[in-house]
């Protein structure tokens, strides 16, 4: 096998959650990679009585092709249509794939598809007393400059937000896809500030309600500057706790960026924990270890480290774990060093939101506390 298929379950009265992370271990045919990876999560989906929430694929440019044909081909009646988030990231060193994620649930009701414009983009799904929503891939008009384009995805997210009567408040969890993140990235800052601001997340007096996010420099595949992915809780109301800061960093907010650290969630089987994206990053804001992979590693797996401990999780509750790596050089050196750290890593190459930063890492972790 050239592939790892990582499933971590959690199991409660109400329903299941299928965690599973599909990702090369050794160099091998990209269609033989592809195929192994589908074939694996249908079996786990089929074998669970699993439906897909949300689903992210991950590779180079020249391997996206062959993703769309062999996933159509690998899951056949499993397929709802929705289209997972398709990311290009560089090649690293098991090559042009990184990896599949998939978070899947088994309840007494199959997840609705919602349909926005003619396109199938994410999933509602009920539990006696919750009721949760994921979007995939929303983006806005791919023509116009990044500042409008980031622009139109929020707010078509807040238009697929309002149908069920909910908003931003109700999200405890994004994940922004950036092309050029370095290009742009304080641009797409202050569209995501004055989007927040306009909606009461962020107030004058200070009171913030941001998501936990991951803003990374993965293009959309296609045409476009950008894309993003959520998670909302649509019943209960005002059931997120927000961690503006945690662990050993303060706030993101304080120089600019309008995320939480980490923020918990009930989801349809335990409480999530959801740490955003995580670097060497001070308590004041500055990177640390600039030029020091290695350092940068050791440092950034600490602090998140340090939320769970915050969160009262272990090792043991994390359920999805991505490592973004700079360069294929950095990825071997996380490579030796994580060890027998057991999270369901799946590494990333692509760039990061400073030019120094070589390391990032986001996790989701559950627990039943």
């Amino acid at each position: 096998m050239s592939v790892n298929i990582d499933v971590r379950k959690v199991e409660s009265p109400e329903a299941d959650e299928i965690y599973i992370s599909g990702a090369p271990v050794r160099r091998a045919p990209v269609k033989d990679q592809w195929q192994e990876i589908f074939a694996g999560i249908r079996k786990v989906l089929v074998s669970s009585e699993g439906h897909i929430l949300q689903e992210r694929i991950f590779a180079a440019e020249s391997a996206i092709d062959s993703a769309y044909k062999k996933r159509l081909e690998e899951y056949g009646d499993i397929d709802d249509g929705v289209s997972p988030s398709f990311l290009i990231c560089q090649e690293g060193l098991s090559g042009s794939i990184g990896g599949v994620q998939v978070h899947a649930v088994r309840c007494e009701n199959k997840p609705d598809v919602i349909d926005f414009q003619g396109s199938l983009c994410g999933r509602v799904v009920k539990v006696p007393g919750r009721r949760y929503l994921t979007l995939s891939n929303i983006s806005g008009s791919k023509t116009g400059s990044d500042v409008e384009q980031a622009e139109a995805m929020l707010k078509n997210s807040e238009l697929i937000l309002k149908r069920y009567n909910s908003d931003f408040l109700d999200v405890p969890r994004t994940w922004m896809w950036l092309g050029d993140i370095l290009g742009w990235y304080s641009r797409f800052n202050e569209v995501r500030n004055r989007f927040f601001t306009g909606r009461g997340i962020i107030t004058a007096g200070g009171v913030q309600r941001l998501p936990a996010s991951t803003g990374i420099g993965l293009a959309p595949a296609g045409k476009g500057s950008c894309a993003m992915d959520l998670v909302a809780v649509l019943e209960p109301a005002d059931s997120i706790k927000y961690l503006p800061s945690a662990g050993r960093q303060h706030c993101a907010f304080e120089y600019g960026s309008a995320f939480s650290r980490a923020t918990e969630a009930m989801m349809p089987a335990a409480k999530a924990v959801f740490i955003s994206g995580t670097a060497s990053i001070d308590i004041n804001g500055a990177t640390t270890n600039v030029g020091n992979p290695l350092g940068q590693i050791k440092e950034t797996i600490e602090n998140v480290r340090a939320i769970l401990r915050d969160m009262h999780c272990t090792d043991n509750n994390v359920v999805q774990a991505i490592s973004y790596c700079k360069t294929a050089e950095v990825e071997g050196v996380f490579e030796e060093y994580k060890g027998d750290l057991n999270w369901p890593w799946m590494t990333v190459v692509c760039d990061i939101c400073r030019p120094e930063l070589l390391f990032e890492v986001e996790i989701t972790a559950t627990s039943s506390a």
